[in-house]
């Protein structure tokens, strides 16, 4: 995965429960990079898991909580470090329309080894979206997440609905519709 998920994971953990914590959790957790993660780096999905299991035992919030609430701290960061990939005018849904065909495809000029997810749009309208993400990392909870924090960054109210659809390869039906 890409370090600026990492950094970011980390800089959630600092400002959301404590600077303490996010170092407690970097020192007790078995990482491939000895907890040591740059912005450009890439790093395996397990130290995700690992980090995000350790925080979930020491604050008792189940480990998808934590995933959807960092999805929705993560959106305005990317959208902030990234913001020549995105245009101004864009509404949330024409983001999410353009996810494959235009932001992905900037994404890998950028991180050329990232492995990033498909977003297949199945149905779209001005007020909703459906779409077929796919990834073996099943990570459609970040992904619902970063919607939602999506909708906030727009200030437009939405409702997410997830099927899984299929397990192998993994897919996940995500339906967004305007509140």
């Amino acid at each position: 995965m890409l370090g600026i998920i990492f950094t970011n994971l980390v800089e959630m953990i600092e400002t959301t429960v404590s600077y303490e914590m996010a170092d407690e959790i970097l020192q007790e957790a078995k990482l491939s990079s000895d907890g040591i993660f740059t912005s450009v780096g890439h790093y395996p999905l397990a130290d995700v898991v690992e980090i995000v299991t350790l925080l979930s035992q020491k604050t008792g919030i189940p480990p998808n909580d934590l995933i959807y609430s960092f999805g929705k701290y993560l959106f305005p960061k990317l959208m902030k470090g990234h913001k020549h990939i995105v245009s101004a005018d864009v509404t949330l849904f024409e983001l999410l329309a353009q996810l494959d065909s235009k932001i992905h495809v900037e994404v890998l000029k950028l991180y050329p080894n990232a492995t990033l997810p498909t977003f297949s749009i199945l149905n779209e309208g001005p007020r909703m979206i459906q779409m077929l993400y796919q990834s073996p990392r099943q990570l459609e909870t970040l992904a619902a997440g970063l919607i939602q924090g999506g909708a906030e960054y727009f200030n437009t109210k939405v409702d997410v609905d997830m099927v899984i659809v299929q397990t192998d390869p993994y897919k996940v039906q995500i339906t967004v519709k305007q509140a």
